[in-house]
This record gives structure tokens, C-alpha cells and sequence, in this order.
């Protein structure tokens, strides 16, 4: 009698491989107390401003909603526990990823309403500070959660996430490319870590381990310990990597792929940097990590390499 590879099993084993940078199913203490540390330091920077509730009248909401929600009377059956310290032990004590992130959600909800609503420019500021710091800190901890326009959202729910980063991960987890594998993965810890010049020097090591993987699979010449980027892209072009109808077409890329990732590393981290200390923005190692991602997409899925 035949088994059948029927579609729900299909399904299930690409999940059981799936790799990702960031986990999901717990937050730990660790991040927890750095969350609620943030918004201690808030509560005492903020000035006081006739438009706000305090603190005490917000946690008792907080609590009110909780208890509504869950369909319970109370998060602790302990009339000497106000409802701060309800709030605040339910978080540490319940290890439902989801009731933690509810808890989360809320009291940064709680920030984002001093933001709109007081007249202080210092609040405002106090404000966005402690939600960038929170979102920091989710992504140091390797848990991958945001909060972005009042809401929490896991990060492999973008598009980015799932269109490019996820798949780099899993088609470097081949055998041939365990280096450019190691390299990009710390391009990512980098990242996390806010150590944005080594993300940039570990994304091109990636993308150059790759082309060199490909060179020697596919029995080309080239010289490891010399030929960077550059001279990478050509001997794939030279060696009708892509079919010579394309070609034209994807002379674009190659142009991208010559002035995009190696420029960015060699003006910003790949050469000495002087007198002063240059820094490379979030959002340029950011960039970089999608570009390489991308490119390294194409680069594997065209060499046919499984």
C-alpha cells in the first residue's frame, strides 16, 4: 500500500527546517526586567503635565483591562498587591508568551499615550527614547518581537523578513556554504548587538564566500586569498553565469552588486578611518543586510546548487 507525500506533510517539513535568527515562544527574565527598568526611568524623567494621568491611575487601568479579557476578578488573589505589583508579577510569573506580550503591549501603550497627549517637547522625547530602547532590547535579546504604531508585531511577519532573511538563512544552511553560513549569521548578531561596522564586514565576507563557493563548484579560477568582490562578479559574468540573453538585462545587477555592498563596506569600515571615528547608522546596516540577503538569493538559486 503507497504512502502518499500528501501536501499537509510537505508543508510540516519545510517548517521542521525552517531556521531563523530570532525566537518567539518565551520572553525571558532578563528582557523583562530591562522592560520594566525603561519604563521606571520614563516615569521618573517625565515632568509632570496637568493633561496626563499618573502612573498609578494607568496600571489600575491596565489591570482593569487585563482582568476583563482573561475573565477573571483578579491577576492574584492578594488584596495587599496593588496594581502595579499585580501587573508585574503576573508578567514575571505567567510564562505565556502571548499574556506576557499583552502585558508589554499595554504598558507601552501607556508611553505612546504621553507622547500624543502631553504639551511637554521633554516628555515627547522621554517617550520615544524608552520605546526605541524597549525595541532594542527585544532584538538584543534575539527575541523577535517590535512594537511599531501601538502595536506589537512579530518581526517574521514583515515582508522583508520572510521574502529575504528567512530564505538566506535556510538556503545557506547547505553544506557547500557553511562559511558564507557562519558569516552572514554573525552579520546578524552584529546587528543585534548594534555593532553595525562588523555587520557590514561580515556581509560582505558572506557575499564574497558565496561567489567563491559558487567558482569552486562550478571549476572556475579565481584567487581566494586576492580576488574581492569585484573580481568575483566579473569571472561569474565572464563564465555566462546567468544565459547570454539575460545578460544585458541583469547588467544592473552587476552594477549593483560592483557599487552596492563592497562600496558601502569600503567607505565606511573596510579601510582605516583617520583621526576620527566613523560610525555606520542602524539603518545602513540594516540596508545591507536586505542587499546581501537579496543578492545572495539570486546568486544560489542561479548556480543550482543544492
Amino acid at each position: 500500500m503507497s504512502i502518499f507525500n500528501i501536501y499537509s506533510k510537505r508543508i510540516k517539513k519545510l517548517k521542521d527546517k525552517e531556521i531563523d535568527i530570532y525566537s518567539y515562544d518565551k520572553i525571558p527574565n532578563k528582557l523583562k526586567v530591562q522592560i520594566i527598568l525603561c519604563i521606571q526611568c520614563f516615569n521618573k524623567k517625565i515632568e509632570f503635565d496637568p493633561n496626563l494621568s499618573n502612573f498609578d491611575s494607568v496600571c489600575e487601568e491596565i489591570h482593569n483591562i487585563l482582568k476583563k479579557e482573561y475573565g477573571v476578578f483578579s491577576l492574584y488573589n492578594n488584596n495587599l498587591m496593588d496594581d502595579r505589583e499585580q501587573i508585574e508579577k503576573f508578567l514575571f510569573e505567567d510564562v505565556d508568551v502571548n499574556k506576557n506580550l499583552d502585558v508589554i503591549e499595554l504598558l507601552l501603550n501607556y508611553i505612546d499615550y504621553v507622547c500624543r497627549t502631553t504639551v511637554l517637547d521633554d516628555n515627547v522625547k522621554y517617550g520615544k527614547e524608552a520605546i526605541d530602547e524597549i525595541n532594542e532590547r527585544f532584538k538584543e535579546n534575539g527575541i523577535g518581537y517590535s512594537y511599531t504604531n501601538g502595536k506589537i508585531i512579530r518581526v517574521d511577519s514583515t515582508y522583508i523578513h520572510n521574502e529575504v532573511t528567512k530564505p538566506t538563512i535556510n538556503l545557506l544552511s547547505n553544506e557547500y556554504f557553511v562559511g558564507a553560513n557562519e558569516e552572514y549569521l554573525k552579520a546578524h548578531e552584529y546587528y543585534k548587538k548594534g555593532e553595525n561596522k562588523e555587520c557590514l564586514i561580515n556581509c560582505c565576507k558572506a557575499f564574497e564566500s558565496v561567489m567563491k563557493t559558487i567558482c569552486k563548484y562550478k571549476n572556475w579560477k579565481f584567487d581566494d586569498s586576492k580576488d574581492a568582490s569585484k573580481k568575483l562578479i566579473k569571472i561569474l559574468l565572464n563564465n555566462n553565469f546567468v544565459p547570454q540573453y539575460y545578460q544585458e538585462q541583469l547588467s544592473s545587477l552587476a552594477n549593483l552588486l560592483e557599487s552596492g555592498i563592497p562600496t558601502i563596506r569600503n567607505k565606511t569600515s573596510g579601510h582605516g578611518q583617520g583621526d576620527t571615528i566613523k560610525t555606520v547608522d542602524e539603518h545602513i546596516a540594516r540596508y545591507v543586510l536586505n542587499l546581501t540577503g537579496a543578492n545572495i538569493i539570486f546568486l544560489i538559486e542561479q548556480s543550482g546548487i543544492k
